[in-house]
């Protein structure tokens, strides 16, 4: 496995071609784009593009907080913000946008679970709004289900529109799995989820970090976000240490895709990241995290080999 390090910006960027991905031909250096302006976004845990207005991201906060979804530009700038009525944040952990029947929609996945006791997790969907400030909106529907195998803690969520069903990773697993439920479900009784198989393309952990990842409280590895592009044939996945790019063929299931070869990104001291978003362009993600005023970081994986 070859690498390569480079300091950029205060950042330790390391590039490895991970699973017999071939190395980026030259060093890709992170933008950062601004910061999280608006103090009431403190625990940025799911980011998604606006599907309605270019330029604008939505983002919510973890666990503990309100019901509101933000709206914020590239620079970090608070643009509006809405009230999700009739939904609950337990533990938000991840935002998705989508389009459907010509209607852009958001979904919401109220999915984590630290200590693996909820009997079911809820995906709230909701007609996306304008940007404005103060407002409210009504979700649309919601999803509860359960997975087959037991409770878990999950905190990426993507929406796989050709299938018309999100896409669910199990955070603490090893290898993490991958679950599917539908977008719509028949009844308001929560449904079971599909379990489609273990995510190997992740870096596994050393036995060593396991074992002292309690005692310096680093899971490094572990992934905390997902996003799938808009045309449906890329897809990314973040850890607390780096970003995973996937292509997909059109014959390919995801299960396939995320075990192929993917380009790996570290990024550094990029402490707490945890939400992740494709742009307007599916070889361009923004990743923010969980603390006030984080980092805006912009990756372009345009002219990486895999």
């Amino acid at each position: 496995m070859r690498s390569s390090i480079v300091v950029v910006s205060g950042f330790v960027l390391t590039i490895i071609a991970a699973c017999g991905a071939a190395a980026p031909p030259d060093a890709i250096v992170p933008e950062i784009t601004g910061r999280l302006e608006d103090s009431r976004i403190y625990e940025a845990s799911g980011l998604a593009r606006s599907q309605l207005t270019s330029g604008i991201w939505w983002v919510i906060n973890d666990n503990g907080s309100k019901e509101f979804v933000h709206a914020i530009d590239t620079s970090g700038a608070r643009r509006g913000e809405f009230d999700l009525r009739r939904s609950r944040n337990k533990d938000w952990e991840d935002l998705a946008s989508f389009v459907a029947d010509e209607v852009p929609y958001l979904m919401v996945a109220d999915i984590g679970d630290n200590d693996a006791k909820r009997h079911h997790r809820t995906l709230y969907f909701v007609a996306e709004p304008s940007v404005e400030k103060n407002s409210k909106a009504t979700r649309a529907w919601q999803i509860d289900f359960r997975y087959p195998d037991g409770p878990r803690d999950a905190e990426s969520a993507a929406v796989d529109v050709g299938e018309q069903q999100a896409l669910i990773l199990s955070k603490r697993d090893l290898p993490p799995q991958l679950y599917a439920v539908p977008l719509r479900a028949g009844s308001d009784e929560p449904i079971v989820a599909t379990r489609l198989g273990s995510v190997r393309s992740l870096r596994r952990p050393r036995r060593q970090e396991i074992e002292f990842a309690p005692e310096i409280k680093s899971w490094a590895w572990q992934p905390v976000g997902m996003d799938i592009s808009e045309d449906n044939l890329a897809a990314v996945i973040l850890t607390y240490e780096a970003v995973y790019y996937y292509a997909r063929q059109p014959d390919q299931t995801w299960i396939e895709a995320l075990n192929g070869r993917p380009a790996r990104i570290g990024i550094g001291s990029f402490k707490n990241a945890e939400a992740i978003a494709f742009s307007d362009d599916k070889r361009e993600v923004v990743v923010t995290g969980e603390a006030k005023h984080s980092k805006l970081l912009r990756i372009d994986f345009n002219g990486v080999t895999q």
